[in-house]
């Protein structure tokens, strides 16, 4: 009987864990380029139970397996592509196709999708609270006015002459799944090249791709299976102090 409180303690943290991942996925669906994280669980190693035979003691026959408790199984990102919203600001930018903005920040690059970005004190394009963005040397790229215009592979000119300024940089790599979220919410990870194949969108950003249909019903079937675990914890509680208390002097 007190295998039941495993399973139902593993069970209300993965689903609070569970609860915690599509709280985050709603809290962040105006944020540009945002890529919503999904959460699953599995068990531990499997208790495998056998039956011995009668007669031949060496034929074991498997009867099953059982588990008692969940466990994190893998906490991973949905790259699928998010809508795409006309801004009609001159220094926003979408990535259509694969590929990543480059931030230049305190600890390092870092990647992502989001592509609404202003001028720092010193006219570099900036991403906010994070980093310079780089072109597609890994370079910061300065520019002199905010009035530019930019062509389908990333070039930026200047409106007034036509004068090049840089190039967006835009960078790929062979798997996204290697990425991991940073503090920040930005991307990090080893083996970024140069992309090919896409196409940048000018005075267009990306929206987040978190579904808030999907993640309203996820966070109310997960409040349900967290009160039902409530629930039975305080069952189990009354049936064994029953036991301990009553059943025990008898």
């Amino acid at each position: 009987m007190f295998k039941g409180f495993y399973n139902l303690t593993s069970g209300m943290l993965s689903q609070g864990r569970r609860l915690d991942v599509v709280a985050n996925n709603m809290t962040n669906i105006s944020t540009a380029g945002y890529k919503a994280d999904r959460y699953t669980d599995s068990t531990f190693d499997e208790v495998l139970y056998y039956r011995i035979g009668n007669k031949n003691r060496l034929s074991d026959a498997e009867m099953g397996n059982i588990t008692h408790i969940l466990a994190p199984s893998q906490l991973y990102t949905d790259y699928t592509q998010g809508t795409f919203e006309e801004t009609e600001l001159s220094l926003d930018f979408a990535i259509q196709g694969e590929g990543f903005f480059a931030i230049q920040g305190e600890d390092g690059i870092a990647y992502t999708r989001s592509g609404s970005f202003i001028l720092d004190d010193e006219r570099y394009l900036y991403l906010t609270n994070q980093g310079r963005v780089l072109d597609n040397q890994g370079n910061p790229i300065q520019l002199y006015t905010d009035h530019i215009t930019a062509d389908k592979d990333g070039n930026l000119y200047s409106e007034e002459g036509g004068n090049y300024l840089g190039t967006l940089g835009v960078y790929t790599f062979a798997d996204n799944g290697e990425l991991e979220r940073n503090d920040q919410g930005l991307f990090v990870g080893e083996g970024a090249q140069v992309g090919q194949g896409h196409q940048i969108m000018h005075k267009w950003v990306e929206r987040s791709n978190t579904d808030m249909i999907g993640e309203m019903v996820r966070m109310m079937s997960t409040q349900r299976a967290l009160q039902s675990a409530g629930q039975m914890l305080k069952i189990y509680d009354q049936v064994m102090n029953h036991a301990t208390n009553d059943l025990g002097r008898m």
